[in-house]
């Protein structure tokens, strides 16, 4: 038995107490990522023993701030003039100076083993020749009262062209979070075990930053649907937040229980494979699952997961087995019972699946607090109460699921109870380097409320704490994901409607606090610099001289070299070049990246905008000789993407989606989904006999207004991009000069009370809610309409396709001023899927449509609209 002395230091590295903790029996997870080539050690100061103790204490007098390295070793009194670590206040640097006879072909690899740090998430800038190789994140527990250390290597990649033949620096730095102050820096610290540097044998597959990391988000409709308006939305939100192409992974947890959540989920899953990306799945809505007398799945239960599975598994590569099950109130045998069933039946229809432990809230008892989902008398957090905080009871969930999983916001992670680090640590009983699994955390992110600790001198404090909490993510989870792209509190974009309805162009990014930084550009700038994945490709810095020790970083990654995707076999044949400004300060980078082929490259950029139009472009016509020059001005913070392709292998695509709308004064309302492309050419025909003719050429984004119409007129469009020969899909419409009403200062009542049927639903923009008569339909019940002021209109629309028999057999409208005295102004019988009223134009407040026929159907509006020319 090995007994290591574990330490638990304060804010400035003191002990606060120790304990003795058998790491004898602990492994490290596999590798995540491709494997690392073979390197020859060009030097090696310290041995991999899990401990410090060759070194010199950091901070003490007499530590040196320079070495140089005669040999593949250094001596035990050179080790003992050397820092034990880094810190931001005492000893913030350490220059290591090596001979090298001739540069490395294929660039070298940079470890350190890191064996203590403090929670801050300190940063470890390294400089090779003063230019910036990478930011590696650590992650620690010291300051967090946990008894278990964590331990871990960190690798980074340093290309050749960072090297020079003779005498070459490594400079190691304590970097600050960008929002942080000079009171960090006695909180940024951390000691090493060993570090070395090595010459690679071959070339790398992954310009490896530090950890391999997999990220992204999950992008649904109205928190709960995986319909049209979040599969038009998805590849959107994956190119502007930089993790599309590369691999990352997106949560598709739709839930069993909620009608038509699970909609449009195989187009959700092909677009995904479309864009290279992996999925972590959830589908079963575990509440309701009442086990068979023998512990196992109830049918329908398995009938729901074989038929999920059957229809979609192709697709994704993880299976979670339940989502906070303490927090819900979720049975532990139930969820034994789905990752046994995942373990036989799952990966028999699915051999490449991998399950993941649940999205663990280390939910206490319930007298300690409450928990949602309570049904009858009984009051827990789970069955048995509390099991999801005992690391034992979860340990048997673990021991039959490939990885494990941890939801945290804030600063949660660090928590010394319920913290998604610290529980897992608790769980593996210590770490020996990095988790003992994989880790794939579900969720991650801040609210609205949670702000930095202030001990580090943030200004922006609702910025600092998601990066910080995602930086502490790329420190010691492999996998994670935020939550959600649009979610009340959480979100990344701007929410609260209907995304069906939504021109995803125009999606915009959501501000935690007005003049702090979003949580998509603290994202994106975390993505591009260390969520981009493939082969890297030879760059070579301009201006070395002006980004000197800056914190400026360059990824270019060939995507085309990575592996098909377990199960869906998704690739992709994109070059990725991303430009990250770490400092505070705007810096220019000008770089010349060797393409993988001379030719003609074409793509998007994306860089600073609030709203997607705003961040992407479209950039033709980048001549690679194969080199390609690239210049970017950046702000602090910034991060700019480059997808490109060669121009040849771009095919021509026909924009999807097109949509027209009538918009006031005789005018139409063209928008579409983008296609490859600089920019679009709109079409029109006045007549269903005429040809279409080119009514604008040069449109750079996906909206047109086309206006002075005639009224009475049927006209058709379509779209193409500028020189392509293929044309979206033909949309008519009528000029009538009718423009719905704005709807937010409305109140609707009916027949039916509040607490039966719930009249808002049928102006909320969301089709999945209605209003409904709760019985069938029976002469004389109303809906009611106070418009908030008076308007004159003619027309008015009742929608119910997802009960397109709910129409009404006869109808009257009555329009009123006062709400008391009403005059009747049209009549008629209703209309499967719709029903369209029209009428003399007139001027009103209040209207009533009263049902007058009777049916074996209720009487339902999912989305009601009325019509005016103002």
């Amino acid at each position: 038995m090995i007994l290591l002395s574990v330490s638990v230091f304060g804010d400035y590295g003191t002990k606060d107490g120790e304990d003795d903790v058998d790491l004898s029996s602990l492994s490290a997870a596999k590798d995540a990522g491709p494997e690392m080539p073979e390197g020859t050690v060009l030097w090696k100061l310290g041995k991999h023993d899990g401990s410090a103790g060759e070194f010199k204490a950091a901070g003490s007098s007499g530590v040196k701030k320079t070495l140089s390295i005669a040999s593949t070793t250094a001596r035990s009194a050179e080790l003992k003039s050397l820092p034990s670590g880094l810190h931001g206040e005492t000893n913030p640097e350490l220059r290591i100076q090596y001979e090298l006879d001739k540069i490395p072909e294929h660039g070298v690899l940079f470890r350190v083993s890191i064996i203590d740090a403090y929670k801050s998430v300190p940063q470890m800038s390294v400089f090779s020749n003063r230019q910036l190789s990478g930011i590696i994140q650590i992650a620690g527990i010291a300051g967090t009262g946990s008894k278990y250390d964590f331990r871990k290597t960190y690798e980074l990649y340093i290309p050749k062209e960072q090297l020079i033949s003779g005498t070459n620096e490594l400079t190691l730095r304590t970097a600050r979070g960008i929002y942080s102050s000079e009171a960090e820096d006695k909180y940024n610290w951390w000691t090493w075990d060993n570090l070395s540097l090595e010459a690679l044998k071959s070339p790398i597959k992954e310009p490896i930053h530090g950890s391999y990391t997999l990220t992204g988000t999950v992008v649904n409709n109205k928190q709960f649907y995986f319909d049209e308006g979040a599969v038009t939305h998805l590849p959107y939100i994956m190119k502007w937040l930089g993790v599309a192409y590369s691999g990352n992974i997106m949560r598709t947890s739709c839930a069993s229980d909620v009608g038509r959540s699970c909609e449009n989920m195989e187009e959700y899953y092909k677009v995904l494979k479309d864009y290279n990306m992996q999925a972590v799945a959830l589908y079963l809505y575990t509440g309701d699952i009442k086990l068979k007398a023998d512990g196992t799945l109830p049918e329908d239960a398995e009938k729901k997961l074989t038929d999920y599975f059957q229809k979609y598994s192709p697709y994704f590569q993880y299976y979670e087995v339940d989502n906070e099950p303490g927090l819900f109130n979720r049975s532990k045998a139930v969820n034994l019972a789905i990752a046994e069933w995942l373990n036989s039946k799952g990966k028999t229809i699915a051999p490449h699946l991998q399950t993941v432990a649940p999205g663990w809230a280390y939910w206490p008892g319930y007298s300690e607090d409450s928990c949602g989902n309570q049904k009858g008398p009984v009051k827990q957090c789970g069955d048995p109460d509390g099991w999801e905080r005992d690391p034992k009871q979860r340990d048997e969930l673990e021991a039959v699921t490939d990885l494990t999983n941890g939801h945290s916001y804030g600063d949660s992670y660090i928590f010394g109870q319920g913290g998604s680090f610290t529980e897992n640590l608790k769980t593996f009983g210590g770490s020996v380097d990095g988790l003992s699994k994989k880790m794939l955390a579900t969720e991650f992110g801040t609210s609205d409320s949670h702000v930095d600790a202030y001990q580090y001198g943030a200004k922006e404090r609702t910025s600092a704490v998601f990066d910080r909490i995602m930086r502490a993510h790329i420190g010691y989870a492999e996998m994670f994901v935020q939550h959600a792209a649009f979610f009340k509190n959480f979100s990344l974009f701007k929410y609260g409607f209907n995304l069906e309805d939504h021109d995803p162009a125009a999606t915009e990014i959501y501000y935690t606090k007005e003049g702090e930084e979003s949580r998509v550009s603290i994202m994106r700038r975390l993505d591009l610099a260390y969520a981009t994945h493939g082969a890297p490709l030879t760059y070579q810095i301009s201006n070395k001289e002006e980004l000197k020790d800056k914190l400026v970083y360059v990824r270019a990654v060939d995507t085309s070299t990575l592996e098909p995707l377990a199960g869906s076999k998704a690739t992709s044949n994109k070059v990725l070049v991303n430009f990250v400004n770490f400092e505070k300060t705007e810096q220019t980078v000008k770089v010349k990246v060797t393409m993988p082929k001379k030719t003609e490259y074409e793509g998007e950029r994306f860089g600073k905008g609030d709203t997607y139009e705003e961040a992407r472009s479209y950039v033709t016509g980048r001549a690679a000789s194969p080199e390609l020059e690239f210049t970017e001005t950046l702000a602090p913070g910034e991060g700019v993407q480059y997808i490109l392709e060669p121009s040849s292998e771009v095919a021509d695509m026909a924009p999807q989606g097109l949509k027209a709308t009538a918009v006031k004064g005789l005018s139409m309302h063209l928008n579409w989904l983008e296609a490859p492309g600089a920019s679009y050419e709109v079409l029109r025909a006045d007549s269903p006999d005429e040809k279409l003719k080119v009514i604008a050429t040069a449109v750079k984004g996906t909206e047109y207004n086309d206006s002075k119409l005639k009224e009475g007129t049927l006209y058709t469009y379509a779209v193409r991009v500028s020189g392509s020969g293929v044309m979206s899909e033909k949309t008519q419409i009528t000029a009538t000069g009718l423009v719905p009403l704005d709807r937010a200062g409305w109140k609707v009542t009916s027949s039916v009370s509040k607490e039966a049927s719930n009249p808002a639903g049928a102006i909320d923009g969301d089709r999945r809610t209605r209003w409904d008569t709760v019985k069938h339909q029976a002469s004389g019940e109303y809906f009611q309409i106070d418009l908030g002021a008076e308007h004159t209109v003619e027309a008015i629309d009742m929608d119910y396709p997802l009960s397109p028999y709910d129409y009404p057999r006869g109808y009257t409208v009555h329009v009123s001023e006062d709400a008391k005295s009403w005059r009747q102004v049209a009549a008629g019988k209703g209309q499967l899927e719709k029903t369209k009223i029209t009428f003399a134009p007139v001027k009103t407040r209040h209207i009533k449509i009263t049902q007058t026929g009777s049916g074996g159907n209720y009487w339902s509006i999912q989305e009601l609209q009325v019509y005016s020319r103002e």
